[in-house]
């Protein structure tokens, strides 16, 4: 009987391993089609691409070997440091003035006001509305000299305004539009994140004479910092990113004063032809966007609400 009740042990000790080592099988087998897809979808336009920025090709001819001359050649055009910098004017003009309007229609929202439901589907409309259409309504507001914005500039006696055909306000339209079509998300992200703060913090720090502006401050901010982050990650990456916000209004004029990046990597592929510094510069920007994910996640991590 001792014999029988020490075998027992070591039998399920075993066993148990097996049925482990057989479960974990089972459930690699089952997720490993999805994972070869997943790879296989992104690893395949990748690796193609990443051929095509060391050649010297086009969309149907791969070329010869140049190794990272198209690296060196787009790092040294002027063009590009003048794309580099209106994407940097746009993308900063995008995060951090949708986040401020977001914000401040999100905590408008909190507040009990007559008709909000409705105020809040009104307020969806322009990320809603498809971007053709926007990009329309805007042009017909400011691209002629005849349109509603140039015609009021004219009444004022600001002379003759054309704003898609100077640089500068044209530059100043195209970031007023992102803001525009870009603030419903972050106030989405912001209502989120206010609803779960606990109204209780704002009564014991009224109590303790805090305030507003002080309550905003030390305790709206510090509590949806995350989400804050998180929205400028994701808010960073739409705007590097985004080709038909500019393209549809401005096509990246004039004189190159509205091309950002993707569109002078659009440009270069598709129009002039040349495969390789247009995908050298989408890699160049891959490369940025992953440095700022990069920073801005471990901010999240330092964050302490506790």
């Amino acid at each position: 009987m001792a014999t029988q009740s020490a075998t027992l042990p070591a039998a399920r000790t075993v066993a148990g391993p097996r049925r482990l080592n057989r479960r974990a099988l089972t459930m690699v087998l089952l997720v490993a089609p999805a994972i070869v897809l997943v790879v296989l979808i992104n690893a395949y336009p990748l690796v193609v691409a990443a051929s095509q920025s060391i050649h010297d090709g086009t969309l149907i001819v791969t070329g010869k070997f140049v190794g990272l001359a198209n690296y060196t050649d787009v790092l040294g055009s002027p063009r590009f440091w003048k794309a580099a910098r209106f994407t940097l004017i746009f993308t900063v003009v995008g995060v951090f003035g949708s986040w401020l309007v977001g914000m401040g229609l999100a905590l408008l929202l909190r507040t009990k006001i007559p008709g909000r439901s409705v105020f809040k589907v009104l307020l969806m409309l322009p990320w809603v509305v498809p971007i053709v259409v926007s990009s329309t309504a805007w042009n017909w507001l400011v691209s002629t000299p005849t349109s509603p914005v140039p015609a009021l500039a004219a009444k004022l006696g600001l002379g003759d305004v054309q704003i898609l055909a100077d640089p500068v306000l044209a530059a100043v339209t195209v970031c007023v539009f992102k803001v525009w079509v870009s603030f419903p998300f972050m106030m989405l992200m912001t209502s989120a994140a206010l609803a779960a703060v606990d109204h209780t913090v704002y009564e014991a720090a009224g109590i303790d004479g805090a305030g507003r502006w002080q309550q905003f401050v030390h305790i709206t901010l510090p509590l949806i910092s995350r989400s804050t982050y998180i929205s400028w990650i994701l808010m960073t990456i739409f705007c590097v990113n985004d080709f038909p916000t500019i393209y549809l209004l401005t096509a990246g004029g004039p004189v190159d004063a509205t091309s950002s990046l993707v569109v002078l990597a659009y440009r270069s592929v598709f129009q002039d032809l040349q495969t390789g510094p247009g995908v050298a510069i989408a890699f160049l920007m891959t490369l940025v966007l992953v440095v700022i994910s990069t920073t801005l996640y471990r901010q999240i991590r330092k964050v302490d609400i506790a």
